[in-house]
């Protein structure tokens, strides 16, 4: 096991770098001037001699007049100490810039993963169980149509029912303005902002979901060990849940620690249509604004969260399934 992990981390740090490469050759690449984004609103205000030389001072303190080489070395050492260097857009360090934002991201998403799971894990095992049924038929109809629709339409449809017509949540917004009083009526005020986006990204992937737990299941029950568990005389709920689902959940727990990965990244759209203060908003006003320090630092920080997540889903299958030898 530890061999193994030794080797695995060794493998994250080559696509940790080969990754910081890439992302700073990307972002680079794109077309536009941050200097002259810091400057333009001097133009009219100065002399253009005048203008030239803040615009070169500025190139030079962004150091956008040194090599790649040079500017990916400074880049990746800053990196490393966790220093992304200081927002263009909000003039402090990129680590105090995404502390919120993350910790947003993070707590809907928490709640869209727990009500998510709670919801799929027993529906497509029930609808695998009763395949081909009416309740199977109907169920594998709606998600298909769920899994087919963008997530702006729920967020539409939901907008318009629980805001609009019944105007029992808020439309937009992360809290009420100016309210004050104790953490838990702060927290039950967050809460009731985050109802709708919990309910519109939980609707969302309910479909994809619930039909993999469906396949899987369906995969699982054909097996000859279940005939065989059958035939000594076993429960019907254990040969589904204690053998069944067991063998079921090896390909499932991939999806279900990938999903849980990205607790940690935002919806665009939907954190632009409730206009929620969350990592997506953040990383697209970043790349509008040609800020390179908050986009490749939220970027790098993704690329880490997925190498970690990889390792834990690699580590989970021999604990699920005690035939997945890692150490080998």
């Amino acid at each position: 096991m530890l061999k193994y992990i030794t080797k695995r981390l060794l493998y994250m740090v080559f696509v940790f770098f080969t990754m910081s490469v890439l992302i700073f050759a990307l972002y680079n690449a794109i077309p536009g001037d941050p200097a002259m984004m810091q400057v333009a609103s001097q133009r009219d205000k100065l002399k253009p001699e005048q203008f030239e030389k803040v615009y070169q001072n500025m190139r030079q303190q962004l150091g956008l007049d040194d090599p790649a080489p040079v500017r990916y070395g400074k880049w990746i050492k800053s990196v490393v100490t966790l220093d992304f260097g200081d927002s263009l857009i909000y003039k402090k360090p990129v680590t105090e810039v995404i502390t919120v934002p993350m910790k947003n991201t993070i707590f809907l998403n928490l709640l869209v993963t727990f009500f998510a799971l709670g919801i799929t894990i027993p529906l497509g095992i029930y609808c695998a169980v009763k395949k081909f049924s009416k309740f199977d038929t109907a169920v594998q109809v709606l998600t298909i149509v769920g899994y087919s629709l963008p997530v702006f339409i729920f967020a539409l449809i939901i907008i318009y029912f629980f805001a609009v017509q019944l105007r029992w949540f808020p439309v937009s917004g992360m809290n009420t303005p100016n309210i004050k009083g104790s953490a838990m009526v702060l927290f039950l005020d967050r809460v009731k902002y985050m109802v709708l986006p919990t309910i519109v990204l939980t609707l969302a992937s309910l479909g994809g979901m619930t039909r993999y737990v469906r396949a899987a299941m369906i995969d699982s029950l054909r097996m000859d060990y279940i005939r065989t568990a059958r035939a000594k005389g076993l429960t019907e709920r254990v040969v589904i849940y204690s053998h069944a689902w067991r063998n079921a959940l090896l390909p499932i727990i991939t999806l279900i620690i990938s999903w849980f990965i990205g607790i940690f990244s935002g919806s665009i759209i939907t954190e632009s249509i409730f206009a929620l203060n969350g990592m997506g908003k953040i990383y697209l006003k970043a790349l509008n604004g040609l800020d390179y320090n908050l986009a490749m630092g939220v970027q790098m920080f993704y690329i880490v969260i997925s190498l970690v997540g990889n390792l834990i889903i690699d580590l989970s299958y021999g604990i699920v399934d005690p035939r997945v030898r890692i150490a080998k």
